[in-house]
């Protein structure tokens, strides 16, 4: 998928390992080109909640990035060197900000991780680029540190033994409408978006009326 304006663009390639990149959302402003990859595993809620993100007006005032996790109980660390980092209380989920050089750029890698032994087994992974905008990133931390419940079919999970099922919330055509819903909704802000970053004629002066010709003159 592409943005009307050629600016964004979002790409799903399919690999037979999962835990490759095969979600990718790129920006080609030319002072600021960016990217970012997601594993298959990725929740879909935090792909949702950055793609809303590049629809919705830029804030104003620059939101918190580490703040959400933070209040969410996750543990924050900072070094001398600037790297940082975010882990869950339960061990499993991470987000770091680390460059392996001072002055160098920094790569944010957000990862869950499950102990098996002296193992650990790879969930899922996210590649952010330090150069996206604040508010992009501050989207994926809020819903990365989201405890609500998700939709999921029953069992239809990767590591199933790591989550509680519950039947409970839309079923059915329930669930097909709040999906359509979903859509119309971003729909709608994308034509929004659209209109808004549309240059504004109206009001503007009248062109003024060209002088005729002289071929014109001669007739």
């Amino acid at each position: 998928m592409a943005s009307p304006d050629y600016r964004h663009s979002v790409v799903l390639e399919p690999e037979p390992e999962p835990y490759k990149a095969w979600w990718r959302i790129c920006s080609y402003v030319e002072q600021r080109r960016w990217n970012t990859q997601f594993g298959a595993n990725t929740p879909v809620e935090i792909l949702a909640a950055l793609t809303d993100a590049l629809l919705a007006p830029v804030p104003e005032t620059t939101p918190e990035i580490w703040t959400p996790l933070t209040a969410a109980g996750w543990t924050y660390e900072r070094d001398a060197r600037g790297n940082e980092s975010a882990t869950h209380p339960d061990g499993i989920m991470s987000l770091s900000r680390r460059s392996l050089d001072p002055g160098e750029h920094f790569l944010w890698t957000a990862e869950a991780r499950h102990d098996y032994g002296d193992t650990q087994a790879l969930i899922w992974h996210a590649y952010l680029d330090d150069r996206m905008p604040t508010h992009l990133i501050s989207a994926f931390t809020t819903a990365l540190a989201s405890s609500e419940p998700v939709q999921r079919g029953m069992y239809d999970v990767p590591h199933a033994h790591l989550v509680s099922q519950v039947q409970r919330g839309p079923q059915g055509k329930e669930l097909a409408d709040a999906h359509e819903a979903r859509l119309k909704g971003a729909r709608a802000a994308a034509c929004k978006a659209r209109r808004s970053a549309a240059p504004s004629t109206r009001g503007a002066p009248a062109p003024a009326t060209a002088p005729p010709s002289t071929a014109a003159r001669i007739r």
